[in-house]
Formats: C-alpha cells, sequence, structure tokens
C-alpha cells in the first residue's frame, strides 16, 4: 500500500476505481442507471472538479500570492517554474470541467434556460422563479470566474511566468493583472459558493 500512496498517479488510479465501484453501486439501487442516476453522476465530477479548482483558487490568494514577496530571490523560481504552472494546469482545467458539469447537471435537471435567464425566461414569478434567480445567480458567477480564468489569468500568468516571452516590464503588469483577476475570482466565489449550496438544501 505504501507504494502506491508514494506514486501520486497511482494513487488518483486507486481513487478513481473505488469511486467507480461507489457509483456502480448507486446504479444498482431502485432508481437503477436512469436520469436521477446520470444527473448524481454530474453532481459528484461538479463537485469534486469545483473542489479542486477552487481549492486552487484559495490556495493561491490565501498562500502564495500573499507569501511571495516574503521568500528570498534566490528561491523565487522554485515556485514560479515548477509550482505555479503545474498548479495553474489544474486550475484551468478544473474551472472548465466545473462549469461545464455545472450546465450538465441543469440540463439534466431541465431548468438550464431558467437558470440561465434568473427566473426571466417565460416571464418572471417571485413564487416560483426566486430558486432559479438565486441559483442562475451562482452559475453566472461561476461562468464569470471560468472566463476571468481562461481570458485574464491564465494569459498574464503565461507572460508573468516566462512560458512565453514578455520583457521585464510586460512580466511585472501581467503579474499584476493576474493576480488582480484572481483576487476578483476569489470576491466571486464566496457568494457563488453561498448560492451553489445554499439552494439545493433550500430549494431541493
Amino acid at each position: 500500500m505504501a507504494g502506491i500512496l508514494a506514486n501520486f498517479r497511482n494513487t488518483v488510479i486507486l481513487s478513481v476505481i473505488l469511486a467507480l465501484l461507489v457509483v456502480g453501486a448507486y446504479a444498482t439501487g431502485p432508481q437503477g442507471a436512469g436520469p436521477i442516476f446520470v444527473q448524481a453522476v454530474f453532481r459528484w465530477l461538479h463537485v469534486f472538479f469545483g473542489i479542486l479548482w477552487i481549492g486552487l483558487l484559495y490556495y493561491f490568494n490565501f498562500v502564495q500570492i500573499r507569501k511571495m514577496p516574503e521568500i528570498p530571490a534566490e528561491l523565487k523560481p522554485a515556485v514560479s517554474k515548477y509550482i505555479a504552472p503545474e498548479a495553474l494546469f489544474w486550475f484551468r482545467w478544473a474551472a472548465l470541467a466545473t462549469v461545464l458539469m455545472g450546465l450538465a447537471i441543469a440540463g439534466s435537471r431541465g431548468y438550464l434556460a431558467e437558470t440561465l435567464t434568473l427566473g426571466f425566461v417565460g416571464g418572471y414569478n417571485p413564487a416560483l422563479d426566486m430558486q432559479y434567480a438565486l441559483l442562475g445567480l451562482g452559475m453566472w458567477l461561476g461562468i464569470i470566474m471560468m472566463l476571468n480564468v481562461w481570458g485574464i489569468i491564465w494569459p498574464n500568468q503565461k507572460r508573468a511566468l516566462g512560458i512565453v516571452e514578455a520583457d521585464a516590464d510586460t512580466k511585472a503588469k501581467s503579474a499584476r493583472m493576474a493576480m488582480l483577476g484572481s483576487r476578483t475570482n476569489l470576491l466571486l466565489s464566496i457568494p457563488m459558493l453561498a448560492s451553489m449550496s445554499m439552494s439545493q438544501s433550500i430549494f431541493g
């Protein structure tokens, strides 16, 4: 077992196999592998990718961005050349997967149009559409955050980290833009999580 745990890839593979066994067990339940089961699979993947994405967002903001100024100059390349590019790989793809799985859940449950229009698709009725407005708010915050990852944070990080060629002035400006983009996502993430987590409990 220690040999498996000492290897990241083997640990992940074993974890996925165990998870698939659990998923398969749910498929043998009374609902079978029908629409409800498919929704449950989408939700599992949505939660997994969401934890990966937001976990890395919080790592960047709660740890890396705050502590980088305190790291001696000769040690900074250890972060900028090795840790940050790897973290950004998982960060950006998890962001995309989270949004896609969230849209898949809404689509499979039949309220994609309602949530994306904040309940206004057929005329807003507060008694019926408040749930779509609140959940849709969270969905739009997540979509904006994902677009921010791919459109602002990642392009600027590529220049700031030297993944693409840029002069020193451009690198400095790009680093600031990436930081501000990341802080924007931090700002949006907490209300987004409030919307997503409370909606399921309140409205089902």
